[in-house]
């Protein structure tokens, strides 16, 4: 299959698809003319790049998960870590969700008037939070990993 036909199925531009292949991500088998040619397991490795970055693998772990043949070969440790730090992730958005809504709706009289909102500047201040979580007190700042 030439690059032109990989971009329609693909959807993926030319320009990326050298980029990859300058990566070592994909291989072309040659070329016929001045187009690159490529096996039709090309599309299913796009696919696991494209799965990879929008789980937010970085190019060079992508790269880790094809064997020296180009067939996917996933390390499932990757996956797990991978899978902890997206919930670390959603915990982190989802506290600072909570924040936004508690300043949204916070019934003080100015956000600088509500404890909760003023202890959270502090710490935000001092660069020790990283989302924040709602208690019976108020909202609790979450502390960066370090």
């Amino acid at each position: 299959m030439d690059i032109a036909e990989v971009v329609k199925k693909s959807r993926v531009p030319a320009s990326t698809l050298r980029f990859y292949e300058q990566r070592g991500l994909i291989r072309s088998n040659g070329r016929c003319g001045l187009r690159r040619q490529f096996s039709a397991d090309v599309l299913e490795q796009l696919a696991l790049i494209a799965l990879g970055q929008a789980a937010g693998f970085s190019l060079d772990e992508i790269a880790r998960m094809f064997a020296a043949n180009g067939q996917p070969d996933i390390d499932r440790q990757l996956l797990a870590a991978k899978a902890d730090e997206l919930d670390q992730t959603i915990r982190q958005l989802t506290a600072m969700r909570d924040g936004l809504r508690h300043a949204a709706e916070c019934p003080a009289p100015s956000h600088m008037q509500c404890p909760s909102f003023r202890r959270l500047l502090g710490f935000a201040a001092a660069g020790r939070v990283s989302g924040v979580k709602k208690t019976s007190t108020g909202l609790t700042p979450i502390p960066p990993n370090r």
